[in-house]
Formats: C-alpha cells, sequence, structure tokens
C-alpha cells in the first residue's frame, strides 16, 4: 500500500466511455430498462407526482429488510448524494479514501474543501486491503474518517467483513461503499448487523434494478451519524418514483428476484473469466462483482480502448482510479455471448500488435 499522488479526472464515470453504436461493457447497470413488474410500480407512482415525497415508505422497509431501527436509515438520490452528505456532515481533519475505488466519495470530500488522503492498494498484495496500515502510526493510523469500497469498483475485490470492522475505533468514522453487495450471493460480508457503532454503510439499487436515471439509494449505519446526514439533506431529496422503487426492490420478490440475479452473475462471470484467460489476459484480483478489471499491459503501453471502440465495444478506461494507468481496463459482466465476443476482440488486438 502506499500514498497516491498525481491527478486524474475524480468525475470521469463509464457512461463518459460509451458511444451511440458499441456494445456497452462500461457501465455497471444489469438491466438497460427495469424489469416489467417493476416498471408498473413506478408508472403507479406517477400519480402522486402532484405531491411532496414522502419517505417513510422507503425508511420501513429498509428498516425491515435489514433488521435495524428506522433511526439507522436514510434514503438517498442513490449512493453519489450520501457521499455528498457525508462529505459535508461527517466531521474528520484527516480523511482517508481507500483506493482504486469508486470516485465520488474523494470528489465529494474535495468539493467540501476537504484535504483528502489516499491508501492505495497495489496490485501485488492483489488490491486487498491490509487493515494494520490504519493501527500503525506514521501511515494512515492517524485518519479519522476512512472511506472503502467493498466489493470494490474496480478491481471487484470482496474484502472481509472482519478486516473492515477493525478499523473503527473511538474516534474514527468508517464508511463502505456497498453498491454492488446485492450482487454478492448471501451478501455474507456486508457490514449490515447489530453493531453499527462508527459506521456507515452506502447502498445503490440503481445497478441491479436499471434504475442509473432514477437515483435510488440508501444510508444504514450509527444512528447519530446518520443524523448528522440527514441534517443536511435537502428537503424531498428522495422523489416518490425513487422511494416506491425502493419499497419494490427490498420486498420480498425483489430481494428474491436480487439474489437470483447475483447466482446467475456469478456463472456469467465464471465465463468472461475463462474468455479471457484463454486469450492470455489476466484480472487484477478473483472478483466477487459485475465486473472484472483486466491488466492489458501485455498488448502494449498504451490504452486498448480505442482500438476495442473501433472492434464495436466500449470499456471503462482504468487511469481515471488513482493507483492505476491506461492499461487497465474494466468490463462489465455480460452474457456469454457477448463475453465470448470481446474476448476474441481483445485476442484479435494482441495478433495484429504481434504481426506488427
Amino acid at each position: 500500500m502506499s500514498d497516491g499522488s498525481g491527478s486524474v479526472d475524480l468525475h470521469h464515470h463509464g457512461d463518459r466511455d460509451v458511444a451511440p453504436g458499441l456494445v456497452d461493457l462500461a457501465v455497471n447497470v444489469r438491466l438497460p430498462a427495469p424489469p416489467p413488474w417493476l416498471a408498473d410500480v413506478l408508472a403507479d407512482s406517477l400519480r402522486d407526482l402532484g405531491r411532496y415525497p414522502d419517505p417513510t415508505p422507503a425508511i420501513e422497509a429498509i428498516s425491515t429488510r435489514h433488521g435495524v431501527d428506522p433511526e439507522c436509515v436514510l434514503p438517498t438520490a442513490g449512493g453519489a448524494e450520501a457521499f455528498t452528505l457525508v462529505a459535508r456532515a461527517v466531521p474528520g481533519e484527516r480523511p482517508v479514501v481507500v483506493h482504486p475505488q469508486f470516485t465520488e466519495p474523494e470528489a465529494a470530500l474535495v468539493a467540501a474543501g476537504r484535504a483528502v488522503d489516499r491508501c492505495v492498494l497495489r496490485r501485488e498484495e492483489g488490491f486487498r486491503l491490509d487493515p494494520r496500515v490504519f493501527a500503525r502510526p506514521g501511515e494512515h493510523g492517524g485518519s479519522d474518517l476512512v472511506v472503502v469500497g467493498n466489493p470494490t469498483n474496480p478491481t471487484g475485490v470482496l474484502h472481509r467483513a472482519d478486516d473492515l470492522r477493525v478499523l473503527r475505533r473511538r474516534d474514527r468514522v468508517v464508511v463502505v461503499d456497498e453498491a454492488f453487495m446485492d450482487a454478492v450471493p448471501g451478501e455474507p460480508e456486508s457490514l449490515i448487523g447489530p453493531d453499527l457503532h462508527g459506521l456507515l454503510v452506502i447502498r445503490s439499487l440503481t445497478k441491479t434494478w436499471g434504475l442509473a436515471g432514477l437515483r435510488a439509494g440508501y444510508v444504514v449505519g450509527d444512528p447519530e451519524l446518520v443524523s448528522a446526514l440527514r441534517g443536511v439533506q435537502p428537503p424531498w431529496s428522495v422523489s416518490s418514483p425513487a422511494v416506491a422503487a425502493t419499497v419494490a426492490c427490498l420486498s420480498e420478490r425483489g430481494v428474491a428476484e436480487a439474489e437470483a440475479a447475483a447466482l446467475a452473475l456469478a456463472t456469467d462471470r465464471a465465463v468472461l473469466l475463462r474468455e479471457l484467460s484463454a486469450v492470455g489476459l489476466t484480472t487484477a484480483a478473483p472478483s466477487a462483482a459485475p465486473f472484472v478489471l483486466v491488466d492489458t499491459s501485455s498488448l502494449g503501453d498504451v490504452s486498448v480502448r480505442a482500438a476495442l471502440a473501433r472492434l464495436g465495444f466500449a470499456v471503462r478506461r482504468g487511469e481515471s482510479f488513482p493507483g492505476l494507468g491506461p492499461t487497465w481496463i474494466r468490463l462489465a459482466v455480460r452474457d456469454p455471448e457477448t463475453s465470448r465476443a470481446v474476448a476474441a476482440a481483445l485476442d484479435d488486438l494482441r495478433r495484429l500488435r504481434h504481426v506488427a
């Protein structure tokens, strides 16, 4: 691990790597649109647009789903709003963001005028967090706010819940981005549980349910910290359709469908990994997420994004993640046919470059 330096575009996200006509492997949203039953729920919610939204049903649904007190819950306009609320409401003179990971937490802290330190995980260590780094003086032991993803975007690494719990201490808040945890069968390493002291867990409903345009997410955590977030959240931040979506996605039907989707994802991800391995490409680490991070340095020392775009594929660039460079690409897991096609395209690039 090391402290990262250097300038990257923290506001670059996968949607900016997509162009018309390309197969989209850059964005991690599972579905192009919500399933019909959920779309019907959203359509019904439009009848209430003349009234200001009431988040109470969403709070109750989140509380029931996770078995926590309603005071521990805050619906948000997607995970991104939650990071902005954290940056504004959670104190700390020495915030640290664990990278490579989703860049909005750091961007939100910077926008709030806060100096951010980086703990950059290394490829040689499987991009896995060693919690001892946050206990030793002289490294990040003095941090009072730590942000980490689990499973981590873009590496796909699923950290052990016990390793993240030990980051907590009396004068430190730990924020865990679990935006992709519902894509992990059984959610075994989630930190949502009976002991939420000093902890904020951020969830998103947009990825699994095809709701990126709706903005639906929530926070579960220490009630005092959640109250602080609530105090800086704009009124009526979560729309009536987002409230309805939250209730539906966290219902028994929604949870069961998400679990089935997570199991299917694991099968599809295994296909993608086999196809990549067959053409000589390796991933950063074992992925538990709906994407994999691929090392393309064997194809040259420049990004393959433009070449893949000419072959019809949009992929997520690596160089906008602190700790990575242009030879890394993130691929969303799609159906087996798509995985075979992108692996074949990468193999074509390898052959062409070797010939050259």
